[in-house]
């Protein structure tokens, strides 16, 4: 049953994304559209329905929910911070507030103790006590600007795990690259205290991950990784992994999808070196 959970609870987290992704209405909902960008375009499983929740949210990418229903939504194109209200309750926004804007691609945003955590490419912000203060929101605090400035996989996911601890993926600049032996940060996720303090690395080999959450019941760590480009239309997949402890190796740039030695550096290190992926998944 634990695998059965974590399941629902992935394609639970993919939902709710695609409510946030399709903000920006483009045609009818009714209507697929020639873009194929119309909610009838998205295919569900029968019982399932879909609508948007708000609209002129700008590019729309991550968001994060407060214990007060408020739904902060990070962009990684609009440089855009945005709170999302629905102060009737009735399951549609009725108010969107920019918060923040001309930020570094502030993609991740995460919430703790009334504060908002906020991940641009080089750093990691946060605005104290910000649901008081929508229409005057308070000059951000730096929390850790101790990151690369690379804008190539330099947005970032970012959420508080079980142990009260901020995780936060650095990519790899690149598409295949061998970065290890330069900036041991690259392709990592990486994880520190909400005051910033305390930065390790807590898994590595991975090229850029967009999304991961923790199993309720084992507090086991799962996350999503992009695999290269380039080497075809169905390979390397994309990964679904499983972190159950720090310190794991998930195979970039040396291996892919698990059995999958890299043209350039698979030469390098052996596939059975690595954890391998729980899923693999093909991009369309």
């Amino acid at each position: 049953m634990k695998g059965v959970k974590i399941i629902v609870g992935f394609f639970a987290v993919i939902a709710l994304i695609l409510v946030a992704y399709a903000a920006l209405r483009t045609v009818p909902i009714s209507d697929c559209g020639e873009n194929g960008t119309g909610l009838a375009c998205i295919k569900l499983p029968p019982g399932f329905s879909i609508d948007y929740y708000a609209e002129n949210v700008e590019g729309a990418r991550s968001i994060t929910l407060s214990p007060n229903g408020t739904l902060f939504v990070g962009s990684r194109d609009a440089g855009k911070v945005y709170a999302v209200l629905d102060r009737n309750n009735d399951s549609r926004a009725d108010k969107v507030l920019v918060l923040a804007e001309g930020l570094d691609m502030p993609n991740g945003v995460a919430f703790r103790n009334g504060s908002l955590y906020v991940a641009e490419t080089s750093r990691v912000v946060r605005y104290d006590d910000i649901e008081a203060r929508f229409e005057n929101p308070p000059t951000p605090v730096v929390v850790n600007d101790n990151f690369p400035s690379d804008r190539a996989h330099g947005w970032k996911y970012i959420k508080f795990g079980p142990d009260g601890k901020l995780y936060v993926p650095i990519g790899v600049p690149c598409n295949i690259c061998n970065k290890e032996g330069e900036d041991e940060r690259y392709g990592t996720i990486m994880r520190m205290e909400p005051n910033g303090s305390q930065f390790e690395i807590f898994a590595r080999g991975i090229r850029n991950t967009v999304g991961f959450d923790w199993n309720p019941e084992t507090e086991e760590l799962w996350f999503t990784d992009n695999g290269r480009d380039w080497l075809g239309d169905d390979t390397p997949p994309d990964e679904l992994n499983l972190a159950s402890e720090q310190g794991m190796h998930f195979g970039f740039p040396y291996c892919h999808g698990g059995d999958i030695p890299d043209p350039e550096f698979g030469k390098l290190r052996n596939c059975s070196e690595f954890t391998p992926p729980k899923l693999n998944w093909v991009r369309m």
